[in-house]
């Protein structure tokens, strides 16, 4: 544990992560160009990349269950084939239809990454330096995103679609190379014992992690802080910001790779809070989601556009959100005992996903009913105007306002179990802060 061969599995594991993300966020650079390829309003459009996150998302509970069973390395590996086959397809798709089965694919394969990467890591590190690699896997990983946004779109621009998701496969086909070559899941007598005995236990270790509150505190946390970042990111950042805002694909791209500096940034720091606070992270998550509602409501209550610093300022609060989800995970690792942490882990990544493509479909429908509004006002048709986008993306606030309130409900319920079992009592956060006054002052 913590040796450098777990270093060298910690850095295979991130670059197929990276090449993950960068497979995901993929058509987050290419919507516009997928528009006018397959001829599609936005709603359709919308679909491809829900598409993606809908089997994304209904796929986590099952590879969580598949992980426990048979391990990390083999889902890393078919995760990474799955993800060439799907880019290949895209790359090629002369309809709409075409390309939905190659972001199907794309998603499958990109479902059984992330968490058994995360998986992965509990059998190679210990201790307080778990929660910080946790972290830092999560923001190292959104180095993809700066992939997609500057050489991806580079070449999209220069050379065309075909090109473009062509060579994003061959990255997937040389990250399968070396997982094969590389990856352990760990010593072979601790790997076999971690794992689940049969397909029964395996589905009995499932049940059990669903009903424990600190998996589903970690579910709505990775609801709450993932969605609103990972919308922008995969699909209508790019229009909001070209289209919308009208800067200039250079600086749409900047603005995504800036985002991801701010997590790689602040996951480290995030890392160090959580470890040093065990008891406070659903504070830390509150805090950031607080932030991203206030970013987002100043954006979009600003008179006519938003000015640049504006802009900037809500990618940075955004890309905290990023790191910020991965507290879910820390939650499903403390409460859940490592044999069962595939499935605890399925259960989480769920949470962000599935707030993401409702929130990104919904958007998508409202562009298209306020541009048919337009159209039948005798307007020109507009779908990515900015004052279309103000509007539609106020669908965010009902989405994570209903996960904030089972988010309370959960610390709640999480907060109570602790108590009963281990005799922990967690006062409110103001009480701790007069508690921890008075001990200074003494």
């Amino acid at each position: 544990m913590n040796s450098r061969r777990s270093w060298l599995i910690w850095g295979v594991a991130v670059l197929a992560y990276i090449a993950a993300v960068l497979q995901r966020s993929s058509l987050g650079v290419s919507g516009v160009e997928a528009a006018h390829r397959f001829t599609v309003s936005a709603s359709l459009l919308s679909s491809l990349a829900v598409v993606q996150l809908v089997v994304y998302a209904a796929l986590q509970i099952p590879v969580g269950v598949v992980l426990d069973r048979v391990g990390p390395k083999v889902l890393i590996s078919l995760g990474a084939l799955l993800m060439v086959g799907g880019q290949v397809v895209l790359a090629a798709a002369p309809t709409i239809g075409v390309a939905i089965i190659g972001r199907i694919l794309v998603g499958a394969g990109d479902a059984m990454t992330f968490i058994s990467v995360i998986r992965l890591l509990a059998s190679w590190f210990r201790g307080r330096l778990l929660p910080q690699v946790s972290q830092w896997t999560g923001n190292i990983g959104q180095l993809g995103q700066v992939l997609s946004a500057i050489p991806l779109s580079f070449v999209l621009h220069q050379y065309g679609w075909t090109a473009a998701f062509l060579s994003a496969a061959g990255l997937s086909a040389l990250i399968l190379v070396l997982v094969i070559l590389v990856l352990s899941d760990g010593e072979a007598a601790n790997a076999r014992a971690d794992r689940a005995s049969s397909w029964r236990g395996a589905m009995k270790q499932l049940r059990e992690s669903l009903a424990r509150p600190g998996t589903q505190l970690g579910f709505w946390s990775h609801f709450v802080t993932q969605s609103s970042g990972t919308v922008f990111s995969l699909l209508w950042g790019f229009p909001l910001l070209t289209s919308g805002l009208g800067y200039s694909p250079a600086v749409a791209s900047e603005m995504l790779t800036l985002l991801v500096a701010a997590g790689v940034v602040s996951g480290p720091i995030l890392g160090i809070l959580i470890a040093r606070y065990p008891l406070r992270r659903s504070n830390v998550v509150l805090v950031i989601v607080t932030a991203i509602g206030i970013a987002w409501t100043a954006v979009l209550l600003w008179p006519g556009h938003p000015p640049f610093w504006m802009i900037v300022l809500l990618v940075v609060v955004l890309g905290v959100g990023g790191p910020g989800s991965l507290i879910g995970f820390d939650f499903a690792r403390s409460f859940n005992p490592l044999r069962s942490l595939g499935s605890a882990n399925g259960i989480v990544n769920v949470g962000g996903f599935l707030a993401s493509f409702v929130m990104m479909y919904l958007i998508g429908v409202v562009l298209d009913l306020l541009d048919h509004s337009r159209i039948a006002a005798g307007s020109p048709s507009d779908v990515f105007s900015w004052d279309s986008f103000r509007v539609a993306l106020t669908v965010q606030y009902l989405i994570v306002g209903v996960g904030v309130v089972f988010l309370v409900i959960a610390r709640r319920r999480t907060r109570r179990r602790m108590h009963d079992d281990e005799g922990i009592q967690v006062p409110p956060l103001w009480v701790a802060l007069v508690r921890s006054r008075r001990r200074r002052k003494i």
